[in-house]
């Protein structure tokens, strides 16, 4: 086997016997380390002594023949042969954990599993309809799903590390583009909500160009929140104003108090949510007062919806199967119909 730099893990081939006396605790450790960034929070999280842990880890370490592991002022980083052992770690143990899992299933006692993220800022119709879906599919294929509340960030992070099998989030590149072993199908194309001041010249038209939207001052954000949309929409903006640059909101989860805040800004203001409505099917428009002297923020459509999403599900191509069918039909059942076309008056 090619050695990919210096100081390399030379793993064994699938037909070679695994080096004597490798365990799966000894795998496990090591994942729960890289992971938790330390010895102390990866002790704490799988209920050993950190001792004990730093032991197993060095017990690895030799077996293996190379360093894995260095110490620093924030914690722990990999070195090339445990960023190696790391990939190989989470393939063996996702393969041997759904291997227990059918054979626990195939011996009557209990059903396999299948462990979903669905992140807590989703619009709700997207959610409701995409787990509606996935937990019928489950329940007619006889599979337990596991929800995981849980923020996911456009690398899909907690599916490529083997701590969730799936998860609904947004896409900021193609399909195909998406990196091994990553698979995905799309449940809808969505855009943000752009609130507008009500005495803005597009306010009576419900539809805001983008080179207007670029000349005000836009409160999205903060980038932590979902750095994926965040920095595809900013170079969308940035294409029609190079000196573009987002607002963050005083309080991302609270529109009102947002809303407001724009209202009575320095220089005109606008506001976008994250992905909210189905691309294609334009809102009302939508009055919001605020406070008798606060000026009132419209609802409106960007004219182009040049500002899109990527709902999908995305999920990792070793699962079982079934349990990728289940995801299949789901991302099949959840994807709404094709908005019909509006005719231009005049």
């Amino acid at each position: 086997m090619e050695r990919a730099q210096a100081g390399a893990v030379r793993l064994p081939r699938a037909d070679a016997e695994a080096p004597q006396g490798l365990e799966l605790r000894h795998l496990r450790y090591f994942v729960a380390v890289a992971d938790a960034g330390s010895f102390t929070l990866a002790a704490e999280r799988m209920f050993i002594a950190q001792p004990t842990l730093s032991q197993q880890i060095r017990r690895l370490e030799q077996i293996v023949g190379a360093p894995l592991l260095q110490r620093c002022r924030e914690g722990v980083r990999l070195t090339a042969a445990g960023t190696v052992l790391l990939d190989a770690s989470r393939d063996v143990l996702s393969v041997v954990d759904h291997g227990v899992s059918r054979t626990r299933q195939a011996a009557g006692l209990g059903r396999e599993r299948l462990r979903v993220v669905m992140p807590p800022d989703l619009p709700e119709a997207l959610a409701v309809e995409t787990a509606s879906a996935l937990r019928s599919a489950a329940a007619a294929a006889d599979v337990d799903v596991v929800w995981l509340e849980r923020p996911l960030d456009a690398e899909f992070s907690l599916i490529r590390q083997r701590q969730a099998d799936a998860g609904l989030g947004w896409l900021t590149v193609g399909l195909d583009a998406l990196p091994a072993p990553l698979d995905a199908m799309s449940v809808g194309e969505f855009e943000p909500g752009a609130w507008i001041p009500a005495s803005h010249p597009a306010a009576r038209r419900g539809s805001i160009s983008l080179g207007q939207l670029a000349d005000l001052e836009v409160i999205y954000g903060p980038r932590r929140a979902q750095p994926g949309t965040y920095d595809a929409w900013r170079r969308v903006l940035r294409a029609v104003e190079p000196r573009f640059e987002f607002t963050d909101p005083p309080l991302r989860h609270l529109l009102p108090v947002v809303l407001a805040f724009a209202a009575t800004a320095d220089r005109p203001a606008a506001v976008l949510t994250g992905p909210a409505a189905t691309v294609g099917i334009p809102p009302s428009v939508i009055r919001l007062p605020g406070p008798a002297e606060t000026p009132d923020m419209v609802r409106v459509s960007i004219a182009g919806h040049p500002l899109t999403a990527t709902a999908a599900l995305v999920w990792t191509g070793d699962l079982p199967r079934s349990l990728q069918q289940i995801l299949f039909d789901t991302a099949v059942g959840a994807t709404p119909p094709a908005p019909v076309p509006l005719s231009r008056a005049g």
